[in-house]
Order: C-alpha cells, then sequence, then structure tokens
C-alpha cells in the first residue's frame, strides 16, 4: 500500500510538473538555507578556532599595568611565585619589549625588540627558518645576540641571508647585535606580533639595552593535558587577591577560542531559526497544491471510495503525497544549501565542514512539514461522500 501511494504521488507530480516546481521551491530555499547557515557557520566557527589554535591554546599571557601602583610587584621572582600557588603550570617566561628602530646600512626596520630567556621559542612552539635561537649561556653572559622575526629579516635583508651579518639596535644610542637566527612565520598571537620582533637575550635586555623597573609581560605554559581555561581562570582568581583585578589583564587563547565558537554557534542557530521560516511559507504553499489537487481529483476520489477504499486508505495517499512533495524539496534543498556553502567557503578561503546532522534535520522537518500541512486535504478528501464526488463537475 505504502509504495503504492508513493507511485501515484510521484505519478501526480510529474503530471503537473509546473505546479509541481512552484510547490517544492519554498522548501528547497529554505531547507537549503538552514543548510548553507549551519555548514557555513561550523566552518567559520573551525576556521577560526583552528586560527586561534595556532596561537598555542595551551599559553596564557599576563600584561601588568604600567599605570597601577602594585606593578611593582611583577618582578623576575614572580615567576617562580605564580608556579608555587596556581596548579598545572608548567612554566612561566618574564618577557621584556620595547620598539626601536633597527638598521643594516641603508635598509630600516620599526620593530618590537623583546628580551626573553632561552626557552622562549620552544615553549611557544615558534620554530627556527635558518641558524639556531639563543643559548642558556648567551643569556648568562649578555651576550649581544640577535634573533630576527621573518617581517625584519626580509625588511632589513631581502636578498641575502641575514645569520652571521650584524644588524644596529637604536635605543638612546645605537648598538651593535650579531644575528644568530632567523624564525618562520607565526601568525600574531594577541599583543604578540612574532614576525615584526627581534629577540634578544633577557639579560642583555636588562643590563644592555633598558632597565625596566618591571616585567613586562609574562607567557605561561600550561602543563600537558591540563585544562587551559580552568588555569587561566586559577591564575586570575590568585592576581586579585594578590595585586587586585585593576593591575593586570590576563589573555587565553583558549577563552577566546571558546567564546568564539559561542558566539557563531548563537548567530547560526539564530539565522538557521529565521531561515526554518520559509520552511513554513513552503508548507503553506504544498497546502494549497494539495487542496487544488483534491478538488482536481474529487471524481478519482469518488470512483476509490465506490471501490471500497476506506476514508483512512484514502487520507494516506494524500498524505504520502505531500511528504513525498517536501521529502523530494528537502532533498533539492540539501544539494542547493552544500553547493552555496561550497562557493561561499571558496570565496573567503575557509576550510569546508559539513555539517552532516543538519541535513538529517532538514529533511526531517520537511518531511514533517508535508505531514502538517498535507493532514487537512487529506482529511477532506478522506471525508468526501462518495455519490457527491462522482457527480463532481
Amino acid at each position: 500500500m505504502i509504495w503504492e501511494n508513493i507511485h501515484l504521488a510521484l505519478k501526480a507530480m510529474v503530471a503537473s510538473k509546473m505546479r509541481t516546481l512552484l510547490s517544492l521551491l519554498g522548501i528547497v530555499i529554505g531547507v537549503g538555507s538552514v543548510i548553507a547557515i549551519l555548514t557555513l557557520g561550523q566552518s567559520a566557527t573551525k576556521s577560526i578556532t583552528q586560527t586561534i589554535v595556532e596561537g598555542g591554546l595551551e599559553t596564557i599571557t599576563i600584561f601588568p599595568d604600567r599605570s597601577d601602583p602594585k606593578v611593582g610587584e611583577f618582578d623576575e621572582e614572580f615567576t617562580d611565585v605564580l608556579k608555587k600557588n596556581v596548579d598545572d603550570i608548567e612554566t612561566v617566561l618574564p618577557v621584556n619589549s620595547s620598539s626601536a628602530l633597527v638598521r643594516v646600512e641603508q635598509e630600516s626596520s620599526n620593530a618590537t625588540v623583546s628580551g626573553v630567556v632561552s626557552s622562549y621559542a620552544a615553549v611557544l612552539d615558534y620554530e627556527v627558518a635558518e641558524g639556531e635561537f639563543f643559548t642558556l649561556a648567551d643569556n648568562l653572559s649578555s651576550r649581544q645576540v640577535a634573533v630576527l622575526g621573518s617581517e625584519v629579516a626580509a625588511e632589513l635583508f631581502p636578498n641575502q641571508s641575514a645569520v652571521g651579518r650584524y644588524i644596529s639596535i637604536f635605543r638612546n644610542q645605537a648598538k651593535s647585535y650579531l644575528v644568530i637566527a632567523v624564525m618562520e612565520e607565526k601568525d600574531a598571537n594577541f599583543n604578540l606580533q612574532y614576525n615584526a620582533s627581534v629577540y634578544i637575550p633577557y639579560n642583555t635586555y636588562t643590563d644592555r639595552f633598558v632597565k625596566p623597573t618591571f616585567v613586562g609581560s609574562y607567557v605561561i605554559r600550561v602543563a600537558d593535558g591540563a585544562d587551559a581555561l580552568a588555569v587561566s581562570d586559577n591564575v586570575s582568581t590568585y592576581l586579585d587577591s594578590t595585586v587586585g583585578t585593576d593591575a593586570y589583564r590576563i589573555f587565553s587563547p583558549a577563552s577566546l577560542a571558546e567564546m568564539a565558537t559561542s558566539i557563531t554557534g548563537t548567530l547560526s542557530s539564530f539565522l538557521a531559526a529565521i531561515a526554518a521560516i520559509s520552511l513554513l511559507v513552503g508548507g503553506i504553499g504544498i497546502m494549497n497544491i494539495m487542496l487544488v489537487s483534491v478538488a482536481e481529483r474529487t471524481k478519482e476520489i469518488g470512483v476509490r471510495k465506490a471501490l471500497g477504499a476506506s476514508p483512512r486508505v484514502i487520507m494516506g495517499q494524500f498524505i504520502t503525497e505531500a511528504m513525498v512533495l517536501t521529502l523530494t524539496g528537502g532533498l533539492l534543498g540539501i544539494v542547493l544549501g552544500v553547493s552555496i556553502s561550497y562557493i561561499v567557503a571558496r570565496a573567503v578561503e575557509w576550510q569546508l565542514f559539513i555539517s552532516y546532522t543538519s541535513f538529517l534535520l532538514a529533511a526531517g522537518f520537511s518531511t514533517l512539514v508535508g505531514v502538517f500541512f498535507g493532514w487537512y486535504p487529506a482529511y477532506k478528501a478522506s471525508k468526501l461522500d462518495p455519490i457527491e464526488a462522482l457527480n463532481y463537475e
């Protein structure tokens, strides 16, 4: 019986091609919109999260507020204090930075000069492209060596290798530094502009470049397997109790990734709900078409009833027809939605992540629309009097 109803539904759809096409249009557009929005929303979330992950989800950065009276408490010993009082911290690195003019002969670049310890690159998974990052011995001896970010190296040495050459860094007076390494490109992470930076040993910075009264920032590496969000919260709680809420700013890629996921997820759901309204509009169109179909096939219904078809059979026939119509529209909508998602993802250079759950959601919802809006025409057909139906003109 079911297959017979499906066969009759397909036969009716083929018999009125234009009417069927117009009926399907609302469902196709509605389902396509929902699929495209959910898929692009997921793709945007994944792309944003992937970009943040490259900055290191396992790192946390603290920036003391220079204007706060308690800023002096952020000294070099604070790294050990923080590790002692907050669990699941693997490493705390002090970093001092300032802007300076860097020059080689006629080439110059405005760069951020950062004094960092020898483990800085390893902690941040910052790869060396050429040469070797400075060592603990270089730091202890305050050696005047420098490591260049990729952007600075390209500006100062556009046609040759930078390693083994000397650069002049201007801070009150020019000082010469031997370039021992060039770093790979790395996306900026909050206030850390890797590519536009010049790195010198931490002790070289404090002894020969600038004598700071407090540490400019701290980079925290979370222990393997620990929850970076929980550690970030614990660090904030500890700092609030020791220096106050206004003495620092804290940034965590993990919290940013969670925020981005929440925002894009909420926005996608909201837009998908709006797009789903077109499914309801399409369902009303289905109801109108089905009512017209019942009117046109009144004699057919009368014949079937005269031959013994029960109201339940007649009702099943028309509900099946409505379901086949909306399910067909749903499948075409899925194709449309995926096509739109692919085109947009290619245009904005996102990696496409197909939301297969949305396929089932859209197909199931479109089928329910068929049942809901097909019920009344089917019910009306099932209640027709066979004698009146046979005499219908």
